[in-house]
């Protein structure tokens, strides 16, 4: 056991060498822009490190600075007071050698122009003189001032592809209109006012100050998405604080509104059974009153007494005083009217409550959720639909009939048609043929391509040889009009301007008698577009129509009643 934590402590003090785990373990990987000078772009050669920590080949640095007036580091521009003295950075060394031969870049070595006898591994290929040289035979071009402004590469076995063959000169420079690379004396003649550039460059594809830039604005780019996102963390929080708010307040309301909806609905339920308890209780006495006469005349059937049977005769003959039970009913719907305004509350509450942004988001929720009500309320009102076709007799001379009379629109002139009691004089109105003094009927006219129209129903008494103050419904008109091609509105009283969001293209109306109810609804949108509510019927109510004058051909189109399809 003593050997083992030995042998294990031992291992764990064990100094770590850089340089021989990049010799031995495959699973480090270097690239060569890593392990690159930045100076010649090939893997470094006797490496050193300047004061701010950047490498470079020994033989680059020395002679970027001797071709200097000023001592600084080639990439970050960094300035020396005095000239470092370079030492080899020898870990780095080891490293850029074993990376050379790990990717075969020693395998072909380029040999020493100047050596005799063995010759020895060149350094640097100098593009001025034309030769590669070793270390030693590298010395006059670091110190001899004539070769110091040489250009020198890392050694290449071919130093001839590196020299423009026209003007012996090396091949500093990159054309770009012609991608190739040529020297400076080639820009004064072939290549003159071509875009040439450095082949560092070239090779580099971005100057170090276009890199600059593209950092500076990678780094503003990153202020910016910061920034967005913590505008976006408190929009965010501030919508949930004014969401809360206000969904507190909306189920207030909710609550509230459910409240008066059961509310009204239990007042309903009790005034049913109050009216059926009322209703029983005269049925009731009824049916006593007429079982007592049914037991007299059984009496009379057996007696010989002709005088007393003759004295009691004429009451027995008069038939007893009873109540026509026939269109007495129950309601056994709850009113949607109280579902109505309750949902007509909760948009108010929105409207006050919510912030322009939310409140759209919340509208279109809410207006799903009465287009659904109405549409169920549709479907159970179809369900009343009853067959109108256009009465002749009421005509005004003027309107042109459908043969089938389902359909009316204006003409130009007046037709000889006999003044009848029933037809309208004054004004472009015709009714429909059947008449309702009861229950329920509902009824769909097309409108589509019209600018103006008026649909409704009136009461069997209405003015129809002279002038109509207004068409409302202290004089028997419960009506929905359209003028100038937008302008909607209710003649109740008073007027009320209807904001619709789409424009009608088919109207159903329907009429609950009982309930003194008139409803106009969009039956395409399925949306509710208006009611005449508490009304109090006591005569036949009739479905009208006034298509409108022409204007001219804009409004020729003809009002269409339209068979019902939707009675689920």
């Amino acid at each position: 056991m003593a050997e083992g934590r030995k042998e294990r402590r031992h291992s764990v003090e064990r100094p770590f060498n850089f340089c021989e785990t990049v010799k031995h373990d495959s699973s480090v990987l270097l690239t060569e822009e890593q392990l690159q000078c930045s100076i010649c772009l090939e893997v470094f050669t006797d490496p050193v490190t300047t004061p701010c920590g950047h490498n470079f080949c020994k033989s680059c640095l020395t002679q970027s600075w001797d071709t200097s007036q000023h001592c600084c580091c080639p990439l970050c521009k960094e300035k020396f007071t005095k000239r470092p003295e370079l030492k080899i950075n020898t870990t780095l060394r080891e490293v850029a050698y074993h990376f050379k031969n790990k990717t075969g870049l020693n395998k072909s070595q380029v040999l020493c122009d100047f050596c005799t006898g063995v010759k020895e591994k060149a350094l640097k290929s100098c593009l001025d003189c034309g030769v590669t040289l070793c270390s030693s035979h590298l010395e006059s071009h670091n110190h001899v001032p004539k070769y110091k402004k040489h250009k020198l590469i890392n050694a290449v076995e071919n130093v001839d592809k590196y020299i423009c063959q026209e003007h012996e000169r090396p091949l500093e420079l990159f054309c770009r209109d012609d991608q190739t690379c040529v020297c400076r004396f080639c820009t004064e003649g072939k290549h003159k006012n071509h875009n040439v550039i450095p082949i560092k460059k070239s090779q580099l594809g971005k100057t170090q100050t276009e890199l600059q830039q593209m950092i500076q604005e990678r780094l503003k780019k990153i202020q910016e998405i910061n920034h967005s996102v913590e505008l976006s963390k408190r929009n965010t929080e501030k919508e949930k604080s004014d969401s809360i708010e206000v969904f507190t307040a909306l189920i207030r309301s909710i609550e509230r509104s459910q409240a008066e909806l059961l509310e009204v609905m239990e007042e309903e339920q009790k005034a049913a059974e109050k009216q059926a308890e009322g209703l029983i209780k005269e049925l009731q006495q009824e049916i006593d009153e007429l079982k007592r006469r049914d037991t007299e005349l059984e009496q009379l059937s057996h007696t010989d007494d002709h005088l007393h049977l003759l004295q009691i005769y004429p009451s027995l003959c008069i038939a007893p005083h009873t109540k026509n039970w026939t269109e007495i009913r129950i309601k056994t719907e709850p009113s949607v009217e109280a579902l109505r305004t309750a949902l007509s509350q909760l948009q108010k509450t929105l409207n006050e409550k919510l912030s322009v942004t939310l409140n759209e988001k919340l509208s279109v929720t809410l207006n799903e959720k009465l287009k659904e009500t109405v549409s169920t309320e549709l479907k159970r009102i179809q369900q009343h639909a009853v067959d109108v076709t256009l009465d002749p007799d009421t005509a005004y001379p003027r309107l042109i009939l459908s043969d089938d009379g389902k359909q009316v629109t204006c003409g130009d002139t007046k037709q000889n048609l006999p003044d009848t009691p029933k037809r309208f004089t004054n004004y472009l109105i015709i009714l429909g043929n059947q008449g309702f003094s009861s229950g329920r009927f509902y009824y769909e006219v097309q409108v589509s391509r019209k600018t103006e129209w008026s649909l409704g129903v009136v009461r069997e008494s209405v003015n129809r040889k002279g002038k109509i103050e207004t068409f409302k419904p202290q004089n028997g008109f419960w009506t929905v009009v359209l003028r100038n091609g937008n302008e909607y509105t209710a003649r109740d009283d008073p007027c009320i301007s209807l904001s619709l969001r789409e424009k009608p293209q088919k109207v159903g109306v329907f009429v609950d008698y009982d309930e003194g109810l008139v409803s106009f609804y969009d039956v395409e949108a399925r949306s509710h577009i208006y009611s005449f509510t508490g009304q109090s019927f006591t005569e036949k109510l009739y479905p009208y129509f006034c298509p409108c004058h022409t204007n001219g051909g804009k409004n020729s189109a003809p009002l269409i009643i339209s068979r019902v399809l939707n009675t689920e």
